[in-house]
């Protein structure tokens, strides 16, 4: 039977004669991450993400909130107004809105109204930071799909409790107005920011292919 390497070395000392076993390497080489794998990696994220945040503002804006109005006798809802709304035209729709009615304008926001804002906020995350090296730049970018997420979210919730608040109140009317508007003045800065660090990330990489040395023949 096989004495093992410890063995060997209790009988005969240093004299012992122990295999030699080759481990294979830890690190597969093949596995490096370079800078243009991580930067191929993003943009797939980056185009599926922007493929489900269009669809997701279709079906929320242009599909939904649209066939909501043929529950409200026409009135658009308050997520569609980008000019904000007053308590007259909340009087006048809260008086229109059945109980379903509001119920199914609850549970919008808390489906699409709530994956919109998030799919689209990561998606940005990702896009900007992928194409802005600079710190500093890329923390203010990141600011504006932040700050949507935030307001889009706080608005559902804002509108949710003015319709079907039991009495009409002027405050939760202005902060719901002015937490739509901003949500919309938010969505347009957000996609500049997006529109700019494409163009950074482009310039960049053009900068680095002029730096590069040419090829050997």
């Amino acid at each position: 039977m096989a004495k093992t390497p410890a063995q060997r070395i209790k009988k005969h000392g240093a004299k012992a004669v122990v295999p030699q076993h080759d481990l294979p390497p830890v690190i597969n080489p093949t596995t490096d991450r370079t800078p243009q794998k991580a930067q191929s990696n993003g943009n797939l994220i980056v185009v599926a993400g922007v493929v489900a945040s269009l669809f997701l503002f279709w079906y929320l804006h242009l599909l939904t909130l649209n066939q909501l109005t043929q529950l409200s006798r026409g009135l658009p809802m308050p997520d569609s107004l980008i000019g904000g709304f007053d308590p007259g035209f909340v009087g006048e729709l809260r008086r229109v809105l059945s109980g379903d009615a509001i119920g199914q304008l609850n549970y919008l926001h808390k489906t699409a109204g709530t994956l919109f804002p998030l799919i689209f906020g990561f998606t940005w995350l990702i896009l900007i930071g992928t194409n802005v090296t600079r710190k500093p730049l890329r923390w203010a970018l990141w600011s504006l799909p932040l700050l949507f997420v935030v307001t889009r979210l706080w608005g559902n919730v804002a509108i949710d409790a003015m319709v079907s608040a039991p009495t009409l109140d002027a405050g939760q009317v202005a902060l719901a107005s002015f937490l739509t508007v901003a949500g919309w003045v938010l969505l347009v800065l957000s996609l500049l920011a997006g529109a700019a660090a494409v163009f950074l990330g482009r310039r960049r990489s053009k900068r680095a292919l002029q730096a590069s040395p040419p090829a050997s023949p």
